[in-house]
């Protein structure tokens, strides 16, 4: 059990020491993926303008409607992970719970619409790698969703992350396992990361669905 009258971990000497580090840490490795997310969306729009027609006839065929629900219900869990670490600031831990399993309910429910997003682009032949007989007729429109996939499947794992991360900070926090300065810090900490997935999935939307439609 972590307790909040506990040391902190070596080498620090204060708790305040100890977060400070933490978030510095954390701010790079989110820097680092925004950074390779950031690297994907402008290879997107200078595609788009190199190939417009290819775009046009690759995103008609995207499915719009799953994915503005989709961001929807990215955007509602990262406002419960906002609530999540105001609950814990407020010492609420019962809404604190109620938050984390929301939060990472709708994550999980993000996923199960992107596969059946791919179900749906595998049944219509637009998944690359997948079907012999693409209905694209123009290479350009075909290459636009070798993007896609890449975009959208590695957005996709990081959203996996953040499940096993609410899960985790879920459970942690129902069994009395986390407590005092530690367990704040590893809540702010998941709820930056939480952030960060939230922000790209906002980038790529309108790059990869809305771009040439």
């Amino acid at each position: 059990m972590i307790r909040s009258e506990g040391r902190p971990a070596e080498p620090f000497v204060a708790w305040a020491q100890q977060r400070e580090a933490a978030r510095l840490g954390m701010w790079l490795f989110l820097a680092g993926e925004a950074m390779m997310f950031g690297s994907l969306i402008l290879v997107a729009w200078f595609y788009r303008l190199q190939h417009p027609d290819g775009v046009a006839e690759a995103v008609a065929g995207l499915h719009f409607g799953l994915a503005t629900l989709n961001t929807f219900i990215l955007l509602t869990s990262s406002l419960l992970m906002t609530l999540a670490l105001t609950a814990s600031e407020q010492a609420s831990e019962r809404r604190l719970r109620y938050c984390l399993m929301g939060a990472t309910l709708l994550a999980a429910l993000f996923l199960a619409c992107k596969g059946l997003e791919y179900s749906l682009e595998y049944r219509e032949g637009l998944l690359p790698g997948f079907a012999a007989d693409s209905p694209l007729h123009l290479p350009s429109a075909r290459l636009f969703m070798n993007l896609y996939f890449i975009a959208t499947a590695l957005h996709s794992v990081h959203v996996l992350i953040a499940v096993g991360l609410g899960l985790w900070l879920y459970l942690g926090f129902a069994r009395g396992r986390l407590q005092g300065h530690q367990a704040s810090t590893r809540l702010e900490m998941v709820t930056l990361y939480w952030h960060l997935v939230d922000g790209i999935w906002v980038l790529l939307f309108p790059t990869l669905y809305l771009v040439g439609r």
